[in-house]
């Protein structure tokens, strides 16, 4: 199994996120399946930062931490 290294800079903080995924289930997503069907063993927060870059620090400053 191919694993990818995705890298994104948050767009609050600029700082480099970084997710390794399967291959598989990257091009799944790209192709329109769910991101959470697709990679499900990706944590909620580096989910977040393939769809949107923000890291979990900035998600929590700037939207409020979300309770479970």
């Amino acid at each position: 199994m191919t694993t990818l290294l995705i890298t994104k800079p948050c767009p609050y903080c600029e700082r480099i996120q970084k997710v390794a995924v399967p291959e598989s289930g990257f091009k799944a997503w790209k192709s329109g399946t769910r991101i959470q069907d697709a990679l499900p063993g990706l944590t909620a927060d580096e989910r977040e930062i393939l769809l949107s870059g923000v890291c979990p620090k900035c998600w929590d400053e700037v939207f409020g931490e979300v309770d479970a």
